[in-house]
């Protein structure tokens, strides 16, 4: 089954080359942003009708109904729903459930694949929409050399504001990819990218070698006009059934790594700083 979906894989060596995967439905089979939210229930952070109303929204995700003004909507809607948080709760919330929620929903292929990678001497990078609170140690339990994700402004208190600094999604990841190319010299045409969704088409195009993963009706349709390969992941698995001396971090240890983490995203937001700087000229 490796070689199945690792086909082209050979080691490779200079100039250096990087496989760019999405997250949600690409290497997890779920949003890892509403996958989180009953325990941010159960830490009093939301109130039940949150937790039902993304409940709904995991279920259009996953329904591959969610279209671009969807998201839009959910971003908004989950933005404003965080405004008040308090940063260092949220973290290690996410510290102490990610072993219980996240790894049970990751994809076999998507971890086999990652391990191809790696052994053919590419980085890993996640590059997702879902907040770096959430992305980074998730990064750190697939052993992502980077992530690029969506910052949300914290304010003077550690508490997020509402709004967003940084966001991870369409043009922007294709942006954020380009940047990370430039500054960790990556040979584009010889990279690969991966994404279940038609709104990261920039990010796929940017790439000598893109894949189409569980692709949703518009993609599969960008895929074949492309001639892009289209895998199917359908294999959650625990970690450590793949990998039996496989064992999560203690706690205080995943809490420094989102930290540590916050570093890696940084030629995306360099980007997205430098560019809305020069909007605003």
């Amino acid at each position: 089954m490796v070689g199945a979906y690792a086909r082209g894989v050979e080691k490779d060596y200079l100039p250096r080359t990087a496989a760019f995967f999405d997250l949600d439905k690409t290497v997890i089979a779920k949003s890892s942003t509403l996958t989180f939210s009953r325990s941010f229930y159960h830490s009093g952070l939301i109130n039940r009708r949150a937790v039902l109303r993304t409940a709904y929204a995991q279920f259009v995700f996953l329904a591959g109904g969610a279209d671009h003004d969807q998201m839009e909507r959910m971003r908004q809607y989950l933005s404003s729903l965080c405004k008040g948080w308090n940063v260092q709760q949220v973290r290690e919330i996410v510290a102490e459930t990610l072993h219980d929620l996240i790894d049970p929903i990751i994809y076999d292929e998507a971890a086999s694949l990652i391990e191809d990678h790696h052994a053919a001497g590419r980085d890993v990078v996640i590059v997702s929409t879902s907040g770096a609170e959430v992305v980074e140690p998730i990064g750190q339990l697939l052993g992502a050399d980077r992530v690029v994700a969506t910052r949300m402004v914290v304010g003077a208190d550690g508490c997020f504001t509402g709004e967003v600094e940084y966001y991870a999604y369409g043009p922007t990841k294709a942006e954020a990819v380009r940047a990370l190319a430039a500054s960790e010299g990556y040979d584009l045409p010889r990279c690969y990218a991966y994404s279940d969704s038609a709104t990261d088409v920039p990010m796929l195009e940017s790439v000598g070698h893109p894949f189409a993963v569980n692709p949703d009706r518009a993609l599969r349709r960008e895929a074949a006009a492309r001639e892009w390969p289209v895998l199917v992941f359908d294999r959650p698995v625990r970690l450590k059934q793949r990998l039996p001396g496989f064992s999560m971090p203690p706690r205080p240890a995943l809490v420094a790594a989102v930290a540590v983490g916050a570093a890696v995203a940084t030629a995306g937001l360099v980007w997205y700083t430098a560019n809305r700087r020069n909007a605003t000229a």
